[in-house]
């Protein structure tokens, strides 16, 4: 079994690439049981399991099976440790045998951000041009490498609730040829922006929908519990909303579950998720002043169609 550490994801990937594998992905034959989350009991602290698989069904081939395990150790920060970890592990879809341990924390990044890219694809404006990227974190680069590899992007704005980190991130991302900078207003450059993306834990909306041009495309990717939103009311109300996955999408991220539960939209009101979109069910964006939202939460389809890639590349740099 080979290991894969965070290193030779980057070396393997490509945003481009795996957009379009996750976009294949979605039109596959892939079979993705629900996600199974177990509490475990530790004195004074709080962790929790998960874990997340898919397989390909028996009409591709070669077949492969895949699980990723996401541990949440609440205490681990006071140990000076990540309180999220991941391992990915790459079976043989036909007998099972092991074939790689992927560092599962940086796979997630780049198939999080690439299934943004994909959601692009059909809601985002072909011309594009200016993007706002909500948040510095450690997503945030990866978003916007992914929508600039789709996008004609001349200006990338960032904004952090400390401008600090998003300075930084902007000179990181300049120094590869982006053009990123940072601002300290977030209205002014929501307003702008043809692109809003959005990596954050914000309980509390950070994106107005009164701010919103149109034609802008809301890519939500942050704030995956209910009790966590990015975007407010207005938001919803003014835009074609659509999700990664409807199961997840519309219980898990408070974009979309807490308007559900408020009763201020109904589950209709979701036009379309990436199966649609991907297989054609549904066209995507309608006009050019049309205002799209998309809310992400994850799905292991993601995951494993990372790790295939990844499983490709390796075996044809080794050759």
């Amino acid at each position: 079994m080979r290991v894969v550490s965070a290193a030779d994801v980057d070396r393997l990937l490509d945003p481009a690439s795996l957009a379009d594998a996750i976009d294949a992905a979605f039109r596959s034959d892939i079979v993705v049981p629900p996600r199974h989350h177990h509490d475990i009991e530790r004195q004074g602290d709080e962790a929790t399991l998960l874990l997340m698989p898919a397989w390909t069904g028996a009409s591709v081939s070669p077949a492969y099976l895949g699980t990723k395990l996401v541990t949440i150790f609440r205490g681990n920060a006071a140990r000076g440790l990540p309180s999220v970890l991941g391992s990915y592990i790459l079976q043989d879809g036909a007998t099972g045998a092991p074939l790689a341990a992927i560092d599962g924390t940086r796979l997630t990044v780049w198939r999080t951000a690439a299934a943004s890219a994909v959601a692009g694809r059909y809601l985002s404006r072909p011309d594009a041009s200016r993007m706002v990227m909500v948040g510095a974190g450690a997503l945030s680069p990866f978003l916007i490498r992914a929508h600039a590899a789709q996008r004609p992007l001349t200006d990338i704005a960032v904004w952090n609730h400390r401008f600090e980190r998003a300075r930084e991130l902007a000179d990181a991302l300049k120094a590869e040829g982006l053009p990123v900078r940072a601002v300290d207003d977030l209205e002014a450059a929501v307003r702008e922006a043809d692109i809003v993306s959005c990596a954050t834990l914000s309980v509390d909306p950070l994106v107005r929908g009164e701010w919103l041009k149109p034609g802008v495309h809301l890519d939500c990717v942050g704030a995956f519990k209910p009790t966590m939103r990015e975007t407010d009311d207005a938001c919803v109300r003014r835009a074609a909303l659509f999700c990664d996955t409807r199961a997840g999408a519309t219980k898990e991220g408070g974009d979309l579950a807490i308007p559900l539960a408020s009763g201020l939209i109904g589950p209709g009101d979701v036009r379309a998720d990436l199966f649609d979109l991907c297989r054609g069910v549904h066209r995507g964006r309608r006009a050019a002043d049309e205002i799209t939202l998309f809310k992400s939460v994850g799905t292991a389809i993601e995951d494993l169609a990372g790790a295939m890639l990844v499983w490709d590349r390796l075996n044809a740099s080794v050759g």
